[in-house]
């Protein structure tokens, strides 16, 4: 008789992957909320929006159109985008309430994970390592530096830490939550003057792990942890979303 087979634990089951329009939905709506941005007030322009979520003008137009016909937002001809109203009536918002939910169970498993992670690093690291940290840090920097959020270098100095612990289990299960990481990335590094912060962050976990300190790593990686989880959208009522 044929063993049955059960799915996983749905903590740990990859999430669907939405349109990249409604990804980026979901991105600006993330400004919206970490900006305190109210009916009334106007958004960035496509152009920055574009450079700062890193993708093209094209996904963000497709974004604004989708959260115009949901009511979110409203074009006005020759003078930009404004948002119109932020509650859970609309499908994108909905969305972000629901992964406001999740995202507490996520920063506690990147603590149990990466905190770890950090130390080993610091005692596993090789110069080839060393090497691909300071390649996502320096990635990070030009980021900021050019005015944007600094998404991917952040996950390519994160991805680097994990390879540097040597720990092939805790690098697999790292890649099942990289969705999930991701958007506690987005939804951080989305707050006015986060971006700086967090390379700042980054910066000391690898003086740590360079100078082999494992003790230092850790607490560096749990300081950063920290601020990844001090997010705006955790105390963001929807239903108090009243003009200013």
């Amino acid at each position: 008789m044929a063993t049955p087979t059960h799915p996983g634990p749905p903590a740990l089951q990859q999430l669907e992957r939405p349109p990249l329009y409604e990804a980026i939905a979901e991105r600006v709506l993330s400004h919206v909320i970490q900006s305190d941005l109210r009916p009334g007030d106007k958004l960035p322009g496509e152009r920055e929006l574009a450079r700062r979520l890193g993708v093209s003008r094209t996904t963000v137009r497709q974004a604004i159109v989708a959260l115009q016909v949901q009511g979110v937002l409203e074009a006005r001809h020759g003078g930009g985008t404004f948002l119109t109203r932020l509650d859970g009536d609309s499908p994108a918002v909905a969305r972000v309430v629901a992964r406001r939910s999740r995202l507490p169970a996520v920063l506690e498993a990147r603590r149990a994970l990466e905190i770890p992670l950090a130390s080993l690093a610091a005692e596993r690291r090789t110069d080839t390592d060393l090497v691909a940290i300071e390649a996502g840090l320096q990635q990070m920097r030009d980021e900021v530096a050019a005015g944007e959020i600094g998404m991917a270098g952040d996950g390519r100095f994160h991805a680097a830490v994990t390879a540097a612990a040597h720990n092939p289990v805790l690098a697999e299960l790292m890649a099942v939550l990289a969705d999930s990481v991701a958007e506690t990335r987005g939804e951080s590094l989305s707050q006015a003057g986060r971006p700086p912060r967090s390379l700042a962050d980054h910066e000391r976990i690898a003086e740590a792990i360079a100078a082999q300190d494992p003790a230092g790593a850790a607490d560096a990686m749990r300081a950063h942890l920290d601020h990844v989880s001090a997010l705006r959208l955790f105390s963001w009522d929807p239903s108090s979303q009243e003009p200013r």
